[in-house]
């Protein structure tokens, strides 16, 4: 994607709540605060240090959603839910691109937390909207 892409996403308004999201970890991805991986997700959740934690409903084992439904729970950290795995890993970067910029293989990824949201957007300010 291109600068002159990512900064319209900057300031353009989002069509949905999904919309926004995908933005959203973009920004974070962009300024180092996007985490990933299940034992990075789960330290930043016990430590604190997540803002946001978004989980993949199609994740296939029980016990990651129990774990990391309940650390956001004791933690006070808000979860978002996204339908599909593959979507999450699209979005926090989790792809192989060819020479022209397409995705050549997405990778699964069940969940992922924000601890730094990057510059405040009107996605953010959405999303942080619908959390209320």
């Amino acid at each position: 994607m291109s600068a002159e892409q990512q900064h319209n996403d900057a300031d353009h308004q989002p069509t949905d709540v999904e919309d926004a999201l995908r933005i959203v970890l973009r920004k974070s991805l962009e300024v180092n605060g996007l985490v990933r991986g299940l034992s990075e997700v789960a330290r930043s959740l016990d430590r604190r240090t997540a803002h946001l934690c978004i989980l993949a409903e199609d994740c296939e084992d029980p016990q990651y959603k129990t774990l990391i439904e309940a650390l956001c729970r004791q933690n006070n950290i808000d979860i978002v839910m996204v339908k599909e795995r593959s979507k999450l890993a699209e979005w926090a970067g989790l792809v192989k691109l060819d020479g022209e910029g397409n995705i050549k293989k997405t990778f699964k990824c069940s969940s992922v937390s924000i601890k730094d949201f990057g510059e405040r957007t009107k996605s953010l300010d959405m999303l942080l909207e619908k959390l209320k």
